[in-house]
């Protein structure tokens, strides 16, 4: 198994090491019906896509750690497009034995309980939970030092990291307009001068208020019987 000491997570991360490769937000990793083998992530996030004549379908986002297109440990072609949401490194892996396929094999079947849990949380529920979820997924939620009393908060910094607009809308399955809304909740808000902004204690009220009421609305007795509460 790929230890969890060996993940360097998060979006900032964007500096290959030797055998990795990077993509920038939204570049294509691979296509389905290719066949450019097993790919780990190392940093970032990576989508993956069902992609019809006029729809596209999101089946599910892969995390620091995981493995994309293991169906070519068995020969076949990708089954999904793959592209980074955010800018993403990753590493190919080259199975040299049966062993090592067996084990890889076992590891990305592993990883699928827990990211079906995760799409299950961005798509389902309040558009407040889905949103909270995916900015915790992407390494934004709460806000760097916020809440722990930090009202200078680059939100500049912050919001630049995240994807377009359009495609967290897309991701989360909600309108423009409802996740704009959201964002401003959650997230500090643009400087107009570019720098750091002061957060004024009512701002700051209001965002401790959203996160709770985020949490007691994701560990609520359905969700949690349901297995799509947060861990305490």
């Amino acid at each position: 198994m790929y230890g969890v000491n060996h993940l360097r997570s998060g979006v900032s991360d964007q500096v290959p090491h030797e055998g990795e490769k990077f993509w920038p937000a939204g570049a294509c990793v691979f296509e389905r019906g290719s066949g450019s083998g097993l790919w780990r992530v190392v940093s970032g996030v990576v989508r993956l896509d069902q992609r019809g004549t006029d729809t596209t379908v999101l089946v599910s986002l892969a995390m620091p750690g995981d493995l994309i297109g293991y169906e070519t440990l068995l020969g076949g072609t990708h089954s999904f497009d793959a592209s980074a949401l955010v800018p993403a490194v990753l590493q190919a892996i080259a199975p040299k034995t049966q062993a090592e396929r067996n084990a890889l094999m076992v590891e990305a079947l592993l990883q699928q309980p827990q990211r079906s849990h995760d799409m299950a949380r961005i798509r389902t529920g309040p558009v407040v939970a889905r949103v909270a979820t995916l900015l915790r997924l992407l390494g934004h939620l709460p806000p760097p030092d916020f809440l722990s009393g930090d009202d200078t908060v680059d939100a500049d910094a912050v919001r630049n990291q995240l994807p377009t607009l359009r495609e967290l809308a897309g991701v989360v399955d909600a309108k423009h307009e409802t996740v704009c809304r959201v964002l401003a909740q959650l997230l500090p808000p643009r400087s107009r001068k570019g720098g750091p902004r002061r957060w004024t204690e009512k701002a700051q009220q209001a965002a401790s208020q959203m996160l709770s009421d985020v949490g007691q609305v994701l560990n609520a007795p359905g969700l949690a019987r349901s297995g799509m509460g947060v861990a305490p």
